[in-house]
């Protein structure tokens, strides 16, 4: 899978320590709409870093190595934009472990109705719906026990 970051043991993105796997790219749909430049991204540090290349199984062995993460975040940029490649690395982690996949992303429930009834398929998902509007209320959402930058997006367990 190619990423641009993976931290073995993350406590900021969900209440139980968790591999974070930061993705390739994201096209800056929260900042457009908002009309705000993308500097303002709390990610746009990762646009100009190296994409890293790991094969799944090495990722897996290594998250399967670390007694302390207990489930997978995939966040950082945009997931959603390497669907492909998020879609063989849940169905690989699957044929191991059914630990929790936690994934973060800027769209709307409506904008992915196709993978989420892909991905309801295989069981413990949950999708951090919402994109990040400046000058927003911050939200303590029950679903992934941390506080989300913007009151409008929410978590929700879809398998």
């Amino acid at each position: 899978m190619r990423l641009k970051n993976i931290v073995d043991e993350d406590f900021i993105n969900y209440k139980n320590c968790s591999m974070f796997i930061g993705t390739i790219s994201c096209g800056g749909k929260c900042c457009i709409e908002a009309g705000i430049p993308l500097s303002v991204c709390q990610n746009d540090e990762w646009r100009n870093a190296k994409v890293l290349d790991i094969p799944d199984e090495k990722i897996i062995k290594r998250y399967l190595d670390n007694r302390y993460s207990d489930c997978i975040v995939f966040g950082g940029l945009e997931p959603f934009e390497q669907y492909e490649e998020l879609l063989t690395f849940i169905k690989e982690f699957r044929k191991v472990s059914n630990d929790q996949i936690i994934i973060y992303t800027g769209y709307e429930k409506v904008e992915l109705s196709n993978q989420i009834e892909e991905l309801s398929t295989y069981p413990n998902i949950i999708i951090k719906f919402g994109r990040y509007i400046p000058n927003r209320d911050t939200r303590f959402d029950d679903v992934l026990g941390v506080t989300l930058a913007s009151d409008n997006q929410y978590a929700e367990r879809i398998s």
